[in-house]
């Protein structure tokens, strides 16, 4: 997807008709720099672009009901209608495409009418005539850059941090579903659940009485745990919610002068606290495991004891010596012929002899085995020892950890105690609050891990019944059939969805892979970012062979942000690659779209940032200030420069304060005094010399 040219009209700050605005988008210059000052419309352009195609909008455009330019309403008459809209044009695979939302005003005498907006879309053909295409314009956007992912390539600099945020987790796994191929093998799953049902239906209409009653039973089973699961997500998604809430309220807490030293306290309790329970699983993990690898050992003393006494029994009569074998003396025998030379001819002096021997000596196989399974046995005890030593002192740890938690909860009970009956109204109002925050998600806790026994009973119930079904004599060759294609279903569905987690989980390692790499060519920190099984964004540092988590600040949450989002045009770009038919040049071609992106970031990263950015996508629009503009960022980015605008903003106000910049050696206005009571904003194409 290689933007084009966007064009505006009473869009916002934007009165009437635009020019054309040529977007850059060769190898050598694929940037298109447009500049600004705050309020210029910088915002209402990035979401121009999102709002044509998606009708969405970022989470700083205010006023989102007031699209309509303020001027153009106006100077309208009442009855007549003012038209909002953007016109975009793009190219893909081979063809361009031309879009373009509308909004109508109808002015009232007092108040205007907002009509719903309507999309329409172009394509050209070969013969490079426009045509409607069959399919709805919503459906062939959403199949070129789906609206899940369109905050990665149309974002808000000065926000950009949020993606970290625990929060936006499920958005961003739901997103990677999308290139990851998952939605096809969802649908997939889905459709197989849906013919298992069919089949389940057949097979109660030919099946007897008794596998009725079981079908029905499996069904109301079934319908019973996705209600429960369906619950569990809910649980999941509040208390989310909840922790964010309870970090917040945590925040502000610290944030009072009279409460700081409390709140750090409890800070840092809250992290031994943690700390300490960790350590307590792990202590009761190691138990499990010793019990597991170890625990028959000492289960078993009585036995090795028997074997011990018959051992002993066998050697005082005889029977198990460590002398000559009987294998060996027969050898002899056989051959008529001792070792000696002497002749063992049967009925000689020296064949008597050596048939006494005979009679004493042990069976050699009988030897080794009596020796190794006593080698065994020794190693048995030893291990019984061993184990009573592990559980022993994993048991003192389990205890010590025990009482630290205990003094530990002591303390913050106190430290809550005290925040509560605080003079202070404010922070008894804020303690408050976190204890009915933790009270929710107490709440959360316990209802979840009661409905995760509960699912774990209806499954071994569901089992049963399966089971019971399976055994289930057929009397009718469809009714066989029947079972057979409903068994084939069931496998089907559970090899789609172990395909499935295993996409996901080398997805997720691909990702944070990628982005440990970009987030090391921009940042000069040594921090390590991770994405958690959850697709939580973090970063850690690697302290004596532990990695520690890092209080990111704000300007290392933005390099993440980028760095994440980076990653995920790569995997578009490489899921795009996959799913061509044809070798077209542009079908792994995709933009990106920033508002600000070098908001509170030292020096060092904004270089980094504005020598890397260009190398993101195949196609760059920035929107910057001049403050984010001059110094580094030009010098890094100035040689990539294809196309170049100002945004002139017209201030209504009387004495409104003028600005300008400085570009390929000419002025051009930032700011300038409006010529009527109206503000406004006009586009200025820069023209540099190469």
């Amino acid at each position: 997807m290689k933007l084009t040219s966007i064009k505006l009209c009473n869009f916002r700050s934007f009165y009437g008709k635009t020019p054309e605005i040529i977007l850059a988008g060769t190898e050598t210059y694929n940037t298109t720099i447009i500049h600004g000052n705050n309020g210029s419309g910088k915002t209402s352009l990035l979401n121009a672009f999102t709002w044509v195609l998606y009708e969405k909008f970022s989470a700083a455009f205010a006023s989102v009901e007031q699209l309509v330019n303020k001027r153009a309403i106006a100077e309208a008459k009442p009855g007549q209608v003012v038209e909002c809209w953007v016109e975009l044009e793009w190219e893909h695979e081979g063809k361009r495409y031309n879009v373009k939302r509308v909004c109508r005003v109808y002015k009232k005498e007092t108040d205007v009418n907002v009509t719903k907006t309507e999309l329409r879309m172009q394509v050209a053909g070969d013969d490079g005539r426009w045509y409607f295409p069959p399919q709805q314009p919503e459906d062939v956007i959403a199949q070129i850059l789906p609206v899940s992912l369109h905050q990665y390539f149309f974002f808000d600099g000065e926000r950009i941090e949020e993606i970290v945020r625990s929060d936006k987790k499920a958005e961003i796994a739901e997103a990677t579903k999308i290139f990851l191929g998952v939605e096809v093998i969802n649908r997939s799953i889905s459709h197989l659940k849906e013919a298992k049902k069919t089949l389940e239906n057949e097979l109660k209409a030919i099946g007897d009485s008794e596998i009725k009653q079981l079908l029905k039973q499996q069904d109301n089973l079934e319908q019973e745990i996705e209600r429960i699961s369906k619950r569990q997500t809910e649980i999941k998604q509040e208390s989310e919610y909840q922790e964010t809430f309870k970090k917040e309220t945590s925040n502000l807490l610290r944030e009072l002068s009279a409460a700081k030293e409390l709140q750090e306290r409890r800070q840092e309790l809250e992290k031994q606290k943690a700390s300490s329970q960790e350590n307590l699983r792990e202590s009761k993990e190691a138990i499990k495991k010793a019990i597991s690898a170890r625990g028959y050992t000492v289960l078993i003393s009585e036995t090795t004891a028997q074997f011990r006494e018959i051992i002993n029994d066998l050697k005082q009569r005889g029977e198990l010596t460590s002398g000559i074998s009987r294998e060996f003396v027969n050898e002899l025998l056989d051959s008529q012929r001792c070792i000696c030379g002497a002749d063992l001819r049967d009925g000689s002096h020296s064949h008597k002899n050596v048939r006494k021997i005979l009679d004493k000596a042990g069976s050699s196989a009988v030897q080794e085995t009596a020796i190794r399974m006593s080698a065994q046995v020794d190693e048995i005890d030893k291990q019984a020892v061993s184990f009573w030593e592990e559980v022993d002192r994993e048991q003192t740890r389990i205890n010590q950890l025990r009482q630290t938690i205990s003094q530990i909860e002591g303390e913050l009970d106190n430290i809550q105690e005290r925040l509560r009956k605080d003079a202070n109204e404010e922070i008894s109002s804020l303690q408050k609050r976190l204890d009915e925050i933790e009270e929710k998600i107490r709440d959360l806790i316990l209802e979840q891990g009661a409905n995760q026994q509960q699912i774990a009973t209806l499954k071994t119930e569901l089992e049963v019944l399966r089971k019971q079904i399976a055994k289930q004599k057929l009397n009718e060759d469809r009714q066989a059939l029947a079972q057979r294609r409903i068994a084939a279903t069931q496998d089907a569905i559970e090899r789609f969805t172990e395909v499935r987690n295993r996409q996901e989980k080398q997805f997720r390692w691909q990702l944070e892979k990628r982005v440990q790499e970009i987030f090391s060519e921009i940042s000069f920190t040594p921090y390590i970012p991770k994405i958690s099984d959850k697709y939580e964004l973090t970063l850690v540092e690697n302290t004596a062979g532990l990695e520690m988590p890092v209080a990111a600040s704000t300007g290392e949450n933005q390099i993440l942000s980028l760095s994440f989002i980076a990653s995920i045009i790569d995997m578009v770009r490489d899921w795009s690659e996959k799913k061509k038919i044809l070798l077209v040049p542009d079908s792994s071609t995709f933009p990106i779209v920033m508002d600000s992106p070098f908001g509170s970031l030292d020096e060092i990263s904004r270089r980094q940032i504005a020598k890397t950015i260009p190398k993101l996508a195949n196609q760059l629009i920035v929107l910057v200030s001049k403050t984010q503009w001059r110094g580094e960022v030009e010098e890094e980015m100035t040689e990539r420069i294809g196309r170049e605008y100002v945004l002139t903003y017209y201030s209504s106000k009387p004495d409104c304060e003028q600005d300008s910049i400085k570009l390929g050696g000419e002025r051009y206005a930032l700011v300038r005094q409006s010529p009527n009571e109206f503000e406004y904003t006009e586009i200025v194409e820069v023209n540099r010399e190469r």
